[in-house]
């Protein structure tokens, strides 16, 4: 595979799919935008804004070598939340209200990349924690393409 100069970024098309069940509801977000995807120190990072009737909200998608994502989002709300496929990582949630610790509990993580053009996957299923009790499971698939 031959590789490419991602260390100054390169503009890439970006689809990101969130699905949310809580009880008997479940809601679906689909985002197509356009974004940058950088590689440093190894890691790549998927950068966009999630565009909604209320503004923009920044996304930054970090795929480290040994395989925890990590995202972000900074907008009125912000979060910073990890995954790895069986662990449990607890963050802070920052509203206009306060702060708020929540944990993520990834069930299933799959990440993949191709070549010609270069392209990745990243597929995520995980459950969302407010203390001990359960705010729902979710699932979230994040493709770019450059």
């Amino acid at each position: 595979m031959r590789q490419l100069d991602l260390s100054k970024g390169r503009v890439a098309q970006i689809h990101l799919e969130t699905i949310i069940s809580q009880g008997n509801e479940t809601e679906k977000h689909v985002f197509d935008e356009a974004g940058k995807v950088v590689q440093m120190n190894s890691s790549y990072y998927i950068r966009f804004q999630e565009t909604y009737e209320t503004g923009v909200v920044p996304v930054t998608v970090k795929i480290d070598p040994t395989g925890i994502v990590t995202l972000t989002r900074k907008g009125e709300t912000t979060t910073r939340m990890r995954f790895n496929k069986g662990e449990r990582f607890e963050t802070l949630y920052r509203t206009p209200q306060g702060t708020v610790s929540i944990e993520t509990m990834t069930k299933d993580m799959q990440i993949s990349y191709t070549d010609k053009p270069f392209s990745g996957s990243v597929y995520i299923e995980y459950d969302l924690f407010l203390g001990k009790e359960k705010l729902g499971d979710y699932k979230l698939q994040l493709l770019f393409t450059i």
